[in-house]
């Protein structure tokens, strides 16, 4: 006696749709991942020798802008809020404080922003740079060496 196949009920799992899924979910993940991570548009000022930032989440970063906004992180705040929000977010929390300067920020912002962080009490404050590479210097041709004439006696 045969059994007819239309009637037999088949166990197996097509993963294809899975996968197929998986792979588009893949795809976009790494399109906009590096979208995701960019952080706010900052020209940093250059110089030869710069440390690199500490990667543990017990810092935070205080961005100003060209235009004189500042941003604790990503949050934007003023400047006569500031003492109040890093005696917050900083001291009350025992975080690391780095300020992330625009190249075209007047020094005199500059100032009056480390002042407010002095003012919330805090005197440990990191200063965020771009290295540049390190250009050697041509090199100059050395002095001929013209022997001298000595005269005997």
């Amino acid at each position: 006696m045969a059994a007819s196949s239309d009637d037999d009920f088949v166990a197996d799992i097509n993963v294809t749709p899975f996968v197929d899924v998986m792979l588009v979910l893949l795809i976009i993940f790494m399109v906009t991942a590096p979208m995701m991570t960019e952080g706010l548009d900052v020209a940093l000022p250059k110089v030869e020798s710069s440390e690199v930032l500490p990667t543990e989440d017990d810092h935070l970063i205080l961005t100003i802008k060209a235009d004189g906004a500042l941003f604790l992180d990503e949050y934007e705040t003023g400047l006569a809020d500031l003492p109040d929000v890093l005696a917050v977010q900083v001291k009350g929390q025992d975080r690391q404080l780095f300020v992330r300067a625009d190249k075209d920020v007047p020094y005199g912002m500059v100032m009056q922003v480390m002042d407010r962080i002095r003012g919330a009490g805090i005197a440990d404050v990191g200063l965020v740079t771009t290295s540049t590479p390190v250009e050697e210097p041509p090199a100059t041709p050395a002095m001929p060496v013209t022997p001298t004439a000595r005269g005997g006696n």
